[in-house]
């Protein structure tokens, strides 16, 4: 795991078409390339109109640049952001508010997967909210825009500002991101991501629990983060108590995933762990995990 976390050559990269503008061409090319479809099984929950190609060759599809006026035909983004869109189980017509959106990865997937009533793309920070508004330019059609509301508001207050009005939450939460402080070589910059471990999971808790104050009756929330950190995952989803999965809350990271579910839910992800990522080792009573490996970097915990 640690090989994975430190190098950048080991990061899978998925390549995320945009049914709004991508070519037969690029899936041409893709394939010469050795990619190849990120599910290949039929799953219970899939939009056929979600298309992602993957490859267990190291290394990174070009990227292309944002231009005024034109579509980009794909994202690239680790495999594992698609699950916690995929958790969320998106229909048509549902109003949808992306807490914490910038850059703008999940909620370009989420519009992949279906035309929603309303989206909400929040982001406080106002220099990741300027990202954001690019990334949404650059892959979504002018009418569906008019559907989607770009805010810099304080998540933890958006329940009181919007109480029980969405029918699907995504909170990716603000974390310690182990990723990103394993592979730097500041020390410093490891030093301060330590002690924001002991820091963020109050700022998490408060934020879940403005987005369950968002919900409408019989909503759901997904939880995610990109750390491995207990005290930011499942710590957090159980200061809600042993019943959060009553209000609907589900929660999944890209290095460490807890998901409060059903069973006939908790069959479809074994399934996508079985044919896309490491099976699961039971390490707790409650949890499966798989920590990423060199070809498959994406990875997750599930919660009972």
């Amino acid at each position: 795991m640690k090989e994975v976390l430190t190098s950048p050559l080991c990061w899978q990269y998925a390549v995320l078409l945009n049914k709004f503008s991508f070519s037969s061409e690029l899936k041409n090319n893709l394939r010469l390339k050795g990619y190849r479809s990120l599910f290949q099984e039929t799953l219970p929950y899939l939009p056929g109109s979600l298309k992602c190609y993957i490859s267990r060759t190291p290394g990174r599809f070009p990227a292309q640049k944002h231009q005024i006026g034109k579509l980009k035909e794909y994202y690239l983004l680790n495999a594992a952001s698609l699950l916690p869109v995929l958790a969320l189980e998106i229909k048509d017509g549902e109003r949808i508010l992306d807490m914490c959106a910038a850059p703008g990865g999940k909620s370009i997937a989420m519009l992949q997967c279906a035309w929603p009533g309303h989206l909400r793309c929040n982001e406080y920070d106002s220099l990741r909210s300027r990202w954001l508004k690019q990334t949404l330019e650059s892959f979504i059609p002018e009418p569906l825009m008019n559907l989607i509301t770009l805010s810099e508001l304080d998540g933890r207050q958006m329940g009181d500002l919007y109480p029980e009005l969405y029918d699907k939450v995504l909170l990716d939460a603000p974390c310690s991101n182990d990723r990103s402080w394993l592979f730097s070589s500041d020390i410093q910059q490891a030093t301060l991501r330590l002690i924001q471990r002991k820091e963020l999971s109050a700022l998490q808790v408060q934020l879940l629990r403005s987005a369950i104050k968002a919900l409408c009756p019989g909503g759901s929330v997904v939880y995610s983060t990109c750390t491995l950190s207990k005290a930011e995952n499942s710590d957090v989803i159980s200061r809600h108590g042993r019943n959060a999965s009553a209000f609907g809350v589900k929660g999944s990271s890209q290095l460490a995933q807890t998901l409060l579910y059903g069973e006939e839910e908790r069959k479809f992800w074994l399934e996508a762990i079985r044919h896309n990522i490491p099976y699961p080792h039971k390490v707790m009573p409650e949890d499966f995990r798989c920590l990423p490996e060199v070809d498959r970097t994406f990875a997750m915990v599930l919660c009972d």
